[in-house]
C-alpha cells in the first residue's frame, strides 16, 4: 500500500468530526471516496498531510513509506507535501496569491521542492500548463485574470509539476464544465498510468467515480460506512445510505461492466 489510514480521529474539542477512519489506497489506485456535504470527506483529506486548522486535533495514523505522517515536524511534512503527496482544493482561489504572476508562484514551488535549474523550471511550467490546456501566455498572466476555469486548471497543473506518488483532489472539477472536467480526469488517469501514482478522489458526481475509480469508500456522519470495488459497490451496495446516494446520481448506468477505464 502506497498510503494507509488507520483509526484516523479528527475532533474539534468534544466534537468528533472523522470518527476512527481506516482506509487503504494502493499504489496506481483510484480511490472515490463519496458521501454528501459535511460527512468528514474533507477533514479526513486535509488530516492526511498535516492541514488541519489550528483548533482540530488529528490521532491515529497516516504511514507513508513507514512514516505515520501525522507525527512528522512541520518542516518535514512540508517536505512531502507537494512533492510525495500533492493537492487539489476545491478552493482553489486561495492557492494563489494576487499579486504573483502564475510562473511565478510555480517557480516558487519547484524552487521549494529542490529544482535548481531555470531552464528545468521553465520546461516543467510550461509542460504542466499544457498538459491541462493552458499556452505559454498565461505564465505571465495573474490570478485576477484567469477565469474560474482557467484558475482552477492552472492549479492543477501545479500539483502535478513533481509527478506525487499520492494525488488528493478534493472537488478538483466543481469549477469546470463537462469538457473541461472530462480532459482533467483524463489527465490525472494518464498520470496514474505513466508515474503509477495513487488518487485520492473526493466528489459528488457519481458519473466520475464509475468513469475513474478502481475503488470505493462511502463517508456518513464521520464514519466509513462502506468500501468496495467500484463494480462491487455500484451493483451490489450493502448500505441503504449507499443505495441512496447511486439513487440519486442522474444519469447512472444501471450496471456496470468488470470492464478496464476507458
Amino acid at each position: 500500500m502506497i498510503l494507509s489510514i488507520e483509526d484516523l480521529t479528527v475532533s474539534h474539542g468534544e466534537n468528533t468530526i472523522v470518527d476512527n477512519v481506516s482506509l487503504t489506497i494502493g499504489k496506481g489506485e483510484w480511490v472515490a471516496l463519496v458521501g454528501q456535504s459535511g460527512s468528514g470527506k474533507t477533514m479526513l483529506s486535509q488530516a492526511v498531510g498535516q492541514m488541519l486548522g489550528p483548533n482540530l486535533k488529528a490521532s491515529g495514523s497516516v504511514v507513508y513509506q513507514d512514516q505515520n505522517l501525522l507525527q512528522l515536524s512541520n518542516q518535514e511534512i512540508k517536505q512531502l507535501r507537494g512533492k510525495a503527496i500533492s493537492y487539489i482544493f476545491q478552493d482553489y482561489h486561495g492557492s494563489f496569491t494576487p499579486f504573483m504572476t502564475i510562473s511565478q508562484h510555480m517557480d516558487e514551488y519547484l524552487q521549494t521542492h529542490g529544482v535548481k535549474g531555470k531552464a528545468q523550471r521553465e520546461t516543467m511550467m510550461r509542460e504542466a500548463l499544457l498538459s491541462v490546456g493552458l499556452d505559454d501566455s498565461f505564465t505571465k498572466r495573474y490570478p485576477f485574470q484567469l477565469s474560474g476555469g482557467q484558475l482552477q486548471r492552472a492549479s492543477i497543473a501545479i500539483a502535478l509539476l513533481l509527478e506525487p506518488d499520492v494525488l488528493i483532489a478534493d472537488e478538483a472539477t466543481t469549477a469546470l464544465d463537462s469538457v473541461s472536467a472530462h480532459r482533467i480526469l483524463t489527465l490525472l488517469q494518464e498520470l496514474q498510468q505513466k508515474t503509477g501514482c495513487a488518487i485520492l478522489f473526493i466528489t459528488h458526481d457519481w458519473r466520475h467515480v464509475v468513469r475513474y475509480a478502481d475503488k470505493i469508500a462511502v463517508m456518513k456522519d464521520g464514519e466509513i460506512i462502506e468500501t468496495g470495488s467500484k463494480q462491487q459497490l455500484v451493483n451490489q451496495p450493502k448500505h441503504a445510505y449507499t443505495r441512496q446516494l447511486i439513487q440519486a446520481a442522474p444519469t447512472l448506468p444501471v450496471r456496470i461492466q468488470e470492464a478496464s477505464k476507458s
